[in-house]
């Protein structure tokens, strides 16, 4: 019993961190690829470090973010490999590159988040959704939501209900996360902002000065991408927003445990912010993660759109009657039983 597991960034690093454990318990070999979509080193390697997790077999290294550079690789490695399944997670360009190179090398796919739908085909990770669910032989839905949107649209593959990954993590995590946190005496929101549409000169530069305008005091842990886009085009950083290096996965769960808001533009982060009961205001006008905002806990904030986000940021609430979103931490268990049901 043997599968591939397709990783490139820091959300698909802790994902995969249960996952793995939940193979290795179940007596499946799992050989990890690394495309190197994330090669800062606090975006990769310190995950792999932090989270305990297998080294990668390979290690593609291309400094590349393109799928048809990642695609040929991946693929050659699933020939070399033979794995009874190719396993993506998520919605980035990594996805999209082991999903292909799973058609090509006729090794089915297996998707880990699957289902997820923000409705804005302008965003490159939706258009990576779709695709993946079409080509997608078993796909692992966080939610009825999920798998009955899955249904409507047709897809060819087997469909499971299993909850998500990440919050087989945070569990797995936080505690730990949580016993060398040093607090802070003010209160603070975590800002994070990375998405291709934020960090657009000019749009960022309109998103900066909204929070400039806000009212808050922000901690911002800068993406590479953002910080690029900083220096490059001479963006500065408002006075009410300290900006400080990207954090390990640790870190930045404590952070935002201690945080009186989340200001981001992360799916992932929209999902934590909403299992540690921290409100959050959303810097997109849409996103896969809908319930959360149905429920009352998070608000969509379009830096072009109308509103102020001082007035979105001090209306966020967490209702104290807010469901179980999205799985009860079981996630990973049922993963590594449905690949392999029979257990041979």
């Amino acid at each position: 019993m043997k599968v591939l597991s397709v990783v490139g960034n820091r959300p698909q690093f802790v994902k995969s961190a249960p996952l793995s454990l939940a193979l290795r318990n179940a007596g499946i070999d799992e050989v990890v690829l690394h495309t190197g979509q994330h090669y800062d080193r606090e975006l990769s390697q310190v995950f792999f470090d932090e989270l305990d997790l297998a080294k990668p077999a390979y290690r593609l290294g291309l400094h590349s973010a393109e799928p048809d550079v990642m695609t040929p690789p991946i693929r050659d490695a699933l020939a070399r490999e033979r794995p009874d399944w190719v396993l993506v997670y998520g919605d980035t360009n990594s996805t999209l590159a082991g999903a292909r190179a799973g058609v090509e090398a006729r090794v089915p796919v297996a998707h880990v988040e699957a289902g997820l739908r923000s409705g804005d085909l302008t965003m490159p990770e939706e258009r990576n959704r779709i695709e993946v669910d079409r080509v997608s032989h078993l796909l692992f839905a966080p939610d009825e939501r999920s798998r009955e949107t899955l249904a409507a649209e047709g897809v060819g593959g087997r469909i499971e209900v299993v909850g998500d990954v990440m919050r087989d993590a945070l569990d797995l995590f936080t505690p730990i996360a949580l016993e060398d946190a040093t607090a802070r005496r003010d209160p603070y929101a975590v800002l994070t902002i990375h998405r291709a549409s934020n960090t657009e000169p000019e749009r960022l530069r309109r998103l900066l000065s909204r929070i400039a305008a806000s009212g808050w005091t922000f901690v911002f842990p800068v993406h590479p991408r953002t910080q690029r886009v900083l220096a490059e085009h001479g963006i500065a950083s408002p006075a009410n927003v300290e900006m400080i290096e990207p954090l390990g996965y640790m870190e930045m769960l404590a952070l935002v445990a201690g945080a009186a808001r989340v200001a981001t533009d992360s799916g992932g982060l929209q999902k934590e912010a909403y299992w540690l009961r921290v409100p959050c205001v959303t810097l997109r006008p849409s996103t896969e993660w809908i319930d959360t905002v149905r429920v009352g806990a998070n608000t969509l904030f379009d830096a072009d759109g109308p509103g102020d986000l001082g007035d979105a940021l001090d209306g966020a609430r967490f209702p104290d009657a807010a469901p179980v979103l999205y799985g009860d931490g079981q996630a990973a268990g049922r993963i590594a039983a449905a690949l392999y049901p029979s257990g041979a």
